[in-house]
């Protein structure tokens, strides 16, 4: 079936056919139409699921806890000040092993407030020990809850996983998807069978204080299992490509990179846009391709310097500032940049933040001052797109 919905509404409609247990429900701009079309769908019979509309976003996360505690799948979604109100949450989840599955609408944070997006919010979560991957569209929105909960629930990851969208963009947009049959779905996603349930049979402890002599052991095997998840990615996205027809490349996608010379690097919905100006510039005889960074916890290390071996010049876009220093996810890149071989020269441009527009303008700049780095120019490594001389 085909369906022209907002980001939001593929977000439920993604999370129904998942069928998860219990919602846990706090409203916040701009994520506030997913757990309100959840609310429906529970309320006519379409989802034969428990909604609690708890109290606060902490208190979301803790209820979300609870239910995976006992072996129920759990779903729950928030975005900028409501995801910081999780963090403490968030550790016990990831630390605890539980595969909870939670859509965050990308805001910007406070102060000054602003209900429109970046990346800032959850990019400051990396050290939370959630999985993160960032969307494009409303279609991969939906198929990215349904994978998540595979990739979540294999007992080699046993992993929590953030699905994030960009605020407004692609919450609110409207676009046509494709919904897949419930059926289908059910043979993709079986129910769910945890292996540290609580079992009043096989009683469990959960959620415990450890020694110094142990806690570093339990920290490694959250690493670990994070790394695991790098194979359990790739292969749940060939699994649903091969049921449902739609690929998304596993951790990365590439897009005219085979003969570039420089390389463009985005997260989230900017790829769209991004796409149009490379086809542009190729037209003109420019040699760019496209990196779109699906992930970034766990971070595609290997994929990402194969894709940059014999290229020149790599520029990252991105949503995001982390203070007095670059951008996040540039400083995730130039660490895997270190252990090429031959490293390329790197270049961060940042924008977007608060809402402000990155137009196609903007992105044949960076195009440009990428190629002139290439041939020797010194350009400035981070810069600000679009940066007004007042506020």
């Amino acid at each position: 079936m085909k369906m022209f919905v907002s980001g939001d509404e593929a977000v439920a409609l993604g999370t129904r056919l998942a069928r998860p247990h219990v919602i846990s429900a706090y409203p916040i701009t701009p994520q506030t139409i997913v757990v309100e079309r959840l609310s429906e769908m529970v309320e006519d019979g379409s989802l034969k699921a428990e909604f609690l509309h708890v109290e606060s976003e902490h208190s979301a996360m803790a209820a979300a806890m609870g239910v995976s505690a006992v072996g129920a799948r759990a779903f729950t979604a928030t975005s900028s000040q409501g995801l910081l109100y999780m963090s403490e949450v968030m550790h016990y989840v990831s630390g605890a092993r539980f595969p909870i599955v939670m859509m965050n609408a990308n805001r910007s944070i406070a102060v000054p407030w602003s209900i429109y997006g970046d990346q800032r919010d959850s990019l400051s979560q990396l050290d939370s020990g959630w999985i993160q991957v960032y969307v494009e569209d409303a279609q991969e929105a939906l198929d990215m809850i349904i994978q998540a909960y595979k990739i979540a629930e294999n007992n080699d990851v046993l992993t929590p996983i953030m699905v994030n969208l960009d605020g407004f963009v692609l919450t609110h947009t409207y676009e046509l998807i494709e919904l897949p049959e419930q059926e289908m779905v059910d043979k993709f996603l079986p129910p769910l069978k945890l292996p540290i349930a609580m079992d009043i049979n096989n009683p469990k402890s959960l959620c415990f204080s450890s020694s110094p002599e142990h806690n570093m052991q339990f920290k490694y095997q959250q690493h670990d299992a994070m790394l695991n998840s790098i194979k359990v990615i790739e292969d749940v996205d060939k699994e649903f490509g091969d049921m449902f027809g739609r690929y998304y490349d596993g951790m990365i996608e590439e897009y005219k990179t085979e003969d570039a010379e420089v390389l463009l690097l985005t997260a989230g919905s900017i790829t769209g846009t991004s796409r149009v100006v490379i086809d542009k510039m190729r037209e003109q005889g420019k040699k760019v391709g496209l990196v779109k960074l699906r992930y970034i916890r766990p971070f595609p290390e290997t994929e990402l310097n194969n894709i940059m071996k014999d290229k020149k010049v790599i520029g990252v876009l991105e949503k995001d500032v982390s203070f007095g220093y670059e951008g996040t996810i540039f400083t995730n890149v130039s660490s895997s940049i270190s252990k090429m071989e031959t490293p390329i020269k790197a270049l961060n441009f940042l924008g977007g933040m608060g809402g402000r527009d990155i137009s196609k303008n903007d992105i044949e700049n960076i195009i440009d001052q990428l190629f002139k780095a290439a041939n020797g120019e010194e350009i400035d490594r981070v810069q600000f797109v679009n940066l007004k001389a007042e506020v």
